[in-house]
């Protein structure tokens, strides 16, 4: 019995490490195209300069709420306009935007409330946004989170993306910073933020790489009004969970341009307890499921390290524990390749720490992906809602 247990551990160890391994590679190669497109079209001119309207939806405010929406007043643009949007007029991050604002009397900003969502809308992110696109003044516009932090030439930057009218949609990829005022971050924070890093644009990149890009990323999204109509009107939209992905899905099966820029954006991450930081990161690789089922399933032969763990166990059961600790040593180097090229290309100075990391987040990965098919509840906001099949989202009664 015990020798049919080493033997399954064995290959099971094998395949997955084989699966990684040439997944790995294929990172790799993605991510140096990636970084050959960004260098050439950094050398670009920038005169395509259109007026935008940037939507930030609302929603309280955490540390560091106020550097990210000072970055966007401070853009180094002709013509652009800010509209914020929350619930109520009392919500703590409209109060901050209307601080930031008054410093910045010269920039057009403008603070709305939508109130509530509506029973339809069981996203509130989508119920804000179109509240947003009826008070909007230009036909360009791009969709920021609160917690993205950016570059003064942002704007200038990604609007380029918008030059051919067959280009619909562009979005970002975004390194993972730990919020500066938490010196003493802990290290589910630095898990968290380079995971969004590396795990995320892995796979972002090796996509662009064998089909184009079908699908977009919420934290920053550029696109043209009619792209929400397009892509089946708020109240549509609405239904998801992941609605930044089916807006880039549905605006691609429509043959209607959607890329990923080369401009990298920063996503700031907040200390949290390693258990709320969990929680947080299983809600998206749940909604990951729903969205892309199969493409989900297979995401599970991308993880090198418990597949390393398999291999250090085959050498324990076995006798021979020198090659199974070669075989973990052999797996980190595989995710330290691997975060250290992707890291480099997005251009995140502090790449070092994050490659050092890197193979205890892949390890964590996989745990996220089997915790993924554990359930379909989530708590988001105060509330407890249910993925469904193909993404759709329903609030627990």
């Amino acid at each position: 019995m015990m020798g049919i247990l080493v033997h399954i551990v064995f290959w099971a160890a094998v395949l997955g490490s084989l699966t990684s391994s040439i997944y790995c590679l294929m990172v790799v190669v993605a991510a140096l195209r990636f970084g050959l497109r960004k260098r050439r079209e950094d050398r670009e001119s920038m005169d395509f300069l259109p007026p935008v309207t940037v939507f930030k939806p609302m929603h309280g405010t955490e540390p560091g709420m106020e550097k990210n929406l000072v970055s966007f007043f401070e853009q180094d643009y002709p013509e652009f306009e800010l509209l914020f949007c929350a619930r109520h007029a009392s919500d703590e991050g409209l109060k901050v935007a209307r601080l930031v604002a008054a410093r910045y009397p010269w920039v057009n900003a403008r603070v709305i409330t939508c109130g509530e969502p509506t029973p339809e809308f069981h996203n509130a992110k989508v119920f804000s946004l179109a509240s947003l696109d009826a008070a909007a003044k230009y036909d360009v516009v791009v969709s920021s989170d609160a917690d993205v932090r950016v570059e003064k030439q942002y704007l200038r930057r990604l609007v380029q993306n918008m030059k051919s009218p067959e280009m619909g949609l562009a979005s970002c990829f975004y390194i993972g910073t730990v919020e500066e005022e938490h010196c003493g971050a802990s290290l589910s924070a630095h898990l968290d933020a380079v995971g969004k890093s590396v795990e995320m644009s892995s796979g972002v990149m090796v996509a662009d790489m064998l089909e184009g890009t079908k699908f977009a990323l919420g934290p920053t999204m550029i696109l043209r009004r009619r792209g929400f109509q397009d892509a089946g009107g708020f109240l549509e939209l609405g239904q998801f969970y992941a609605e930044d992905f089916v807006i880039g899905n549905r605006l691609a099966n429509k043959g209607i341009g959607v890329k990923m820029a080369t401009h990298v954006i920063r996503l700031m991450v907040q200390n949290q307890p390693f258990w709320l930081s969990f929680r947080d990161q299983l809600r998206w690789m749940r909604s990951t499921r729903r969205s892309r089922p199969w493409g989900h399933f297979g995401t599970g032969l991308t993880f090198a390290m418990p597949f390393g763990l398999l291999g250090l166990l085959w050498g324990l059961l076995s006798g021979q524990a020198f090659l199974g600790a070669l075989w973990l040593l052999a797996s980190a180097a595989n995710r330290w390749l691997q975060a250290g090229t992707v890291l480099t290309v997005l251009g995140d100075t502090d790449w070092m720490r994050g490659t050092l990391l890197y193979p205890l987040r892949d390890m964590l990965g996989g745990v996220l992906w089997v915790g993924s098919y554990v359930s379909k509840r989530f708590y988001y906001r105060g509330s407890v809602y249910v993925l469904n099949d193909g993404g759709t989202v329903d609030a627990v009664k």
